[in-house]
């Protein structure tokens, strides 16, 4: 626990700001789900409308600094890159990225 006036004022702050923050996180994270969701079923109408709604909701996140401007870029990208690709099996998760491998030597 802090002991320094300042610091129990901090821990105030933070709290307070953690508890505002909370809802537009979760509803970023919601909308991003259903719009996965939407393309692993092959609906694109669907998934494009609910593109719009991530999209602002995405950008109200950046607005606010809960997520960092180049993150929210990239959460929009990949969304926007998995209904471009909704005819193919492949889906690009909007929250990680794909790691790359290294290739195994050969033994000799």
């Amino acid at each position: 626990m802090p002991i320094i006036k300042s610091a129990k004022k901090r821990v105030k702050q933070a709290e307070k700001r953690r508890q505002m923050n909370y809802p537009v996180r979760t509803l970023m994270k919601t909308y991003i789900k259903k719009v996965l969701t939407a393309v692993t079923e092959g609906n694109k109408e669907e998934a494009e409308k609910l593109l719009k709604k991530a999209y602002k909701i995405i950008d109200t996140a950046a607005k606010k600094n809960i997520i960092h401007d180049k993150n929210a870029a990239r959460k929009k990208s990949r969304l926007a890159r998995n209904i471009a690709n909704i005819g193919e099996k492949k889906v690009v998760k909007a929250s990680k990225t794909a790691k790359k491998t290294p290739k195994k030597k050969e033994k000799k």
